[in-house]
């Protein structure tokens, strides 16, 4: 396996990445207008400061990015810039988050999720901190993550043995997401179903492939946490989540993280989508690696 590298990506001056800034409430999602962004690189350095519009959205912000190829042909260099965004406003937390990954010619979307004065009290029972440091990890095909514990694709559904399972498959509006593996003592998020598709996605693949292999991996994303939600698989097991965000057990999840607006705009056309086998409903839990840095005969490659 690939061990991950701390060093600098190689930049290419004729390559640029957008990132778009999406400032929002933790409580009710609302959009935070006025608020300052300032954008800076990993070095510290200032780039450029804009204000939120009354969509809590700013203006595209476009930065440099390593070149194209290292996306598309294994063993490259690190293939994505990273950026830090800071947001700043009037009646809410200051928040930051190290690591925002652009890749070429592609649009990160960046949500900066505030706590607000007025709501701050449903949020915690105490006293939150004035600020949020939210640290991005590296993609999956290029940090170092345990590679998934192998198990089948159909899961007995037997009550005898316990399993408690829906009576049909349902599109879920929300995963109960394990920070960790299932038995270590992690933060709880509750994310709609979408957005951690779109999350797991932008974890484990690059948005410059062809749109059929981002659909084909998305589809693979999809029907595994369907396997999890139908089976109930962890709730079974005495556990208060839907699925983890170990890479040993489930998919990489990284709260907070850039998603790629090309990724989230296919996740969004195949959503209610799953693979199955012909005499069952159940979705199969869809296993793949990538066959580099992590071997695994009769998966998805």
């Amino acid at each position: 396996m690939r061990l991950f590298r701390e060093m600098p990506p190689v930049m290419d001056v004729s390559s640029q990445g957008l990132i778009r800034p999406q400032a929002r409430t933790l409580v009710g999602f609302r959009p935070i207008p006025g608020a300052l962004v300032t954008l800076r690189d990993m070095n510290g350095t200032l780039l450029e400061q804009v204000r939120t519009d009354e969509s809590g959205n700013t203006p595209l912000l476009e930065v440099p990015t390593p070149p194209l190829e290292y996306s598309l042909e294994p063993d490259s260099p690190q293939p994505y810039a990273q950026y830090t965004l800071i947001l700043e406003g009037e009646g809410v937390q200051t928040v930051t988050v190290e690591g925002t990954q652009v890749l070429p010619g592609e649009i990160t979307l960046q949500q900066l999720t505030a706590i607000d004065t007025a709501t701050a009290d449903l949020v915690s029972p105490v006293p939150v901190a004035d600020e949020t440091l939210i640290n991005i990890g590296p993609s999956t095909l290029y940090g170092n993550y345990p590679p998934k514990e192998p198990e089948a694709s159909v899961k007995p559904l037997n009550p005898d043995d316990g399993f408690v399972v829906l009576n049909e498959v349902v599109i879920p509006e929300y995963i109960v997401v394990h920070d960790g593996t299932p038995s270590s003592n992690a933060q709880n998020y509750w994310i709609p179903y979408a957005s951690y598709i779109a999350n797991v996605a932008s974890s484990e693949i690059y948005s410059t492939w062809e749109e059929a292999a981002i659909t084909a991996n998305v589809l693979a994303i999809l029907s595994f946490t369907l396997n999890r939600v139908y089976t109930e698989w962890y709730r079974s097991k005495g556990y208060d989540f839907t699925i983890t965000s170990s890479t040993a057990y489930d998919h990489k999840f990284i709260y907070g993280r850039s998603i790629y607006e090309n990724i989230a705009r296919v996740v969004d056309s195949v959503l209610t989508n799953y693979v199955t086998r012909p005499g069952i409903e159940q979705p199969l839990l869809t296993q793949y690696c990538d066959g580099r840095q992590v071997s695994c005969p009769n998966w998805m490659p």
